[in-house]
């Protein structure tokens, strides 16, 4: 089978690295591509959000299943795309519908799912530049910290989180009036402020039927001890310590089920990944967001730990038979490390040659923000590099993956030292 992936990230690697593990996978492209995914498959120059160059690639190299890594095209449509094109009838699309894909690209539209569904949450209230002076008013009868969320796509970074009242009406105000993030802040949720620990479940779904992929805990601040600025992901942790069977029962019974019930009932077009976000309070889950596509750094740890064959599951997902398929997995644990640029999140420099790759062992390397220029790699991003590994359990992943972490090198580089360190009590 002849596989195009869409994106240019650790996510897309990781995902490559796995396909390219079946024997079903004949030919392997990745749309764009970076100096990792060269290693296994081959980089197509293709414009994500030009479908119409997507479909020329599609017919002229017999590509028979699509993979959309990133949740930009999925918002914008390209299921749809595809779909409504009676020569694309056969082409194996993973990736729920423009519709359905608004559980990422809305933050109210999910909320408002969750709360018709019985999916557990936080209280909400979602508000407009006309209608700013009620958004205060809601502050005000909410709990320091104060939670606000961009309702659109914001890379990640659209979520505040404020300690102090009037810091969080001038940040209403900067988000709604002033488009601190553009288009993408023109409505805001504001949300309770649920007191817990983050995770992550992961669901391949036909839209009907699913199966639950290893979870995961991610790390989203830039500075050690969770401090700083919000990024795309320091590191990740799979699986995740504090989940005892009663948890992930509830897990199960509370948020997954009537999620994927949800879909099936109002009849929603999805064929894929659902990444579920999570705040467990006191052994509870409640539903902090819905991404519609893996996560990343997350997918890093969640691929190494999957023993069967992935491109049987997408097919299967695609042709709506989840139920005739199992996800099997490792017991070992795996763990990744997200190598930065200086500067990150905020302005950073690309173009820094990198070395130290033929020094490491024992791990995995995936390529996030890289581009191959003749025999050399060199930073093209933000997030640049994930170092992920595989142990007996996270302590002993993570003492692989810092140990390599520190092989590789190039000018400016970053990384937590810290992944893991609120899980060492579990």
């Amino acid at each position: 089978m002849n596989i195009l992936i869409l994106g240019s990230g650790g996510r897309e690697h990781a995902i490559a690295w796995k396909l390219k593990q079946s024997k079903k996978t004949s030919q392997l492209f990745i749309a764009p591509g970076n100096a990792g995914t060269a290693q296994v498959g081959e980089n197509v120059s293709l414009s994500l959000s030009n479908f119409d160059s997507i479909a020329n690639f599609i017919k002229d190299n017999a590509v028979e299943m699509l993979v959309v890594g990133p949740e930009a095209p999925l918002v914008e449509g390209i299921v749809d795309y595809f779909e409504a094109a009676s020569e694309f009838s056969n082409l194996k699309i993973i990736g729920p519908s423009k519709y359905a894909a608004q559980l990422e690209g809305s933050k109210e539209f999910a909320k408002e799912f969750m709360m018709r569904n019985n999916v557990p949450t936080a209280r909400f209230q979602s508000f407009t530049a006309k209608n700013i002076e009620k958004g205060y008013a809601f502050l005000e009868g909410l709990k320091s910290p104060y939670v606000l969320k961009a309702d659109g796509l914001a890379g990640g970074k659209g979520v505040l989180i404020l300690n102090n009242l009037d810091e969080a009406k001038n940040e209403l105000k900067s988000m709604l009036v002033d488009a601190k993030f553009g288009a993408a802040s023109s409505n805001v949720v504001i949300e309770e402020f649920l007191s817990g620990i983050e995770m992550s479940v992961f669901v391949l779904t036909d839209g009907v039927n699913y199966q639950v992929l290893p979870e995961a805990k991610d790390y989203k601040r830039i500075g050690e001890g969770d401090t700083g600025l919000n990024t795309g992901g320091m590191g990740a942790v799979s699986p995740v310590p504090f989940v005892n069977d009663e948890l992930r029962e509830r897990i199960i019974k509370n948020v997954v089920e009537p999620s994927v019930n949800g879909l099936a009932k109002e009849k929603f077009n999805y064929k894929g990944f659902l990444f579920i976000g999570l705040m467990i309070v006191d052994n509870y889950p409640f539903v902090i967001e819905y991404n519609v596509r893996m996560g990343d750094p997350e997918t890093e740890v969640v691929m190494p730990r999957i023993k069967s064959d992935l491109v049987e599951h997408l097919e299967a997902c695609s042709e709506g038979r989840m139920n005739e398929t199992e996800v099997v997995f490792e017991e070992n644990a795996a763990t990744t490390v997200m190598l930065v640029a200086e500067g990150y999140p905020e302005a950073y420099e690309k173009g820094k040659e990198m070395t130290g790759f033929d020094l490491t062992s024992d791990c995995i390397l995936f390529h996030a923000g890289t581009k191959q220029d003749k025999d050399k790699v060199l930073t093209n991003g933000g997030r640049i590099l994930a170092v992920s590994a595989v142990g007996e359990n996270f302590k002993d992943a993570l003492s692989k993956t810092f140990r390599n972490a520190e092989k590789i090198n190039y000018d400016g580089k970053y990384y937590r030292k810290d992944i893991g360190f609120d899980l060492m009590e579990f």
